[in-house]
């Protein structure tokens, strides 16, 4: 199977001017973004807390923290795990929707949503 990728820049939301352009491969089935601990303090993204995750039928737990993340023209601020040695770095679904983007299956490459589910009341 062919992977996705993407190319994305990750910055600190509280200082812009801190950002680092990366490659990412797109993992759908990850909640969130994981990136290097190393670089995310080199960016000087602070842990906001830790979470519990379950990987390869382990449970693992790791610091997070927010960063803003851009990505074929498109900005959000996202969720991302300080990932440690042996971790992938990856672009978790999270940041996906909220870039407004998605996987098409055809093609293998990021595209912008068709549309984006919503609850409504009527």
């Amino acid at each position: 199977m062919e992977y996705v990728k993407a190319r994305v820049k990750l910055c600190n939301p509280r200082d812009e001017s801190m950002c680092d352009e990366l490659e990412l491969l797109v993992d759908t089935s990850s909640t969130y973004t994981w990136i290097k601990r190393g670089k995310l303090a080199k960016l000087g993204v602070k842990s906001t807390g830790r979470r519990l995750f379950r990987t390869n039928n382990r449970i693992i737990e790791r610091e997070v923290g927010e960063a803003i993340v851009e990505c074929l023209g498109r900005r959000a601020t996202t969720i991302v795990v300080f990932a440690e040695e042996g971790d992938n770095e990856v672009l978790g679904l999270h940041a996906l929707e909220g870039l407004g983007l998605e996987v098409d299956p055809e093609t293998r490459e990021l595209r912008e949503s068709a549309s984006i589910l919503a609850l409504t009341t009527f």
